[in-house]
């Protein structure tokens, strides 16, 4: 029998549905086993780390928003001495996706729960360097987006056609000629020109820095929130 190389067809599956609702009861063993590793997580998530006077919001704004804006603005000044430390190199601007901000910060404490709130993915920050001409795709992609992508290092003005006007990075009018580095999600990265990011990617830099690390990172070396619709990206009328 030890020999036999037949392993068997499978025939039938049987298979029924279980629902989860509020006939079902905990079972006593199991929610004192729980319990101490439930408060001490609930401890560590609803301990105040910085303070929000006013709310942050993702629809406060037609080009740009508060609360994008200060998921960008982590995101760059969190990254950028990591980034310095490993390559010698600057960072030139930050890009995300507007759909990866998934929660807005209201008025009041803020906690490390806010930041799983806001990014609940496990996406890390990479670095991509571009060439001038992949980063001329990526500005008429969000030139054009309906959706606010959170920028941050990067000045866009269009038109009200939304055709680009005038670009700075850094301050300087955008040089074609030159390759850039822009921070932004792995999630982004991975999905390149699918999702309408990052054609012609020249380099890539590993962070091993979870976004939502570097938002609670943030969170505990300031006291308090302050982000605003600003001139980052206009769209003239």
């Amino acid at each position: 029998m030890s020999c036999r190389t037949d392993t068997g067809k499978l025939a039938e599956i049987h298979g029924k549905q279980i629902p989860i609702d509020s006939t079902l009861t905990e079972t006593d063993s199991i929610s004192n086993f729980v319990a101490p590793y439930r408060k001490r997580i609930d401890q560590v998530l609803d301990s105040t780390l910085a303070y929000a006077p006013k709310s942050l919001l993702l629809d406060d704004g037609e080009r740009n928003t508060s609360m994008g804006n200060l998921m960008a603005d982590i995101v760059f000044q969190e990254t950028a001495p990591i980034f310095k430390s490993r390559t010698g190199k600057d960072l030139d601007f930050v890009v995300l996706n507007y759909g990866g901000v998934r929660s807005i910060i209201s008025a009041g404490n803020v906690s490390a729960r806010n930041a799983y709130e806001v990014m609940p993915f496990e996406n890390y920050i990479t670095v991509v360097e571009l060439s001038g001409s992949a980063v001329r795709q990526l500005l008429d992609f969000l030139a054009k987006a309906s959706r606010r992508h959170p920028i941050s290092g990067v000045q866009i003005v269009t038109d009200k056609n939304r055709s680009l006007e005038s670009v700075n990075i850094q301050g300087k009018p955008f040089d074609e000629n030159r390759n850039y580095y822009v921070a932004t999600s792995d999630y982004l990265v991975q999905g390149g020109p699918s999702v309408g990011f990052f054609h012609e990617i020249v380099s890539t830099t590993d962070t091993d820095y979870l976004l939502r690390n570097a938002i609670i990172d943030y969170f505990k070396k300031v006291d308090t929130l302050k982000a605003v619709v600003d001139d980052r990206f206009i769209q003239l009328d």
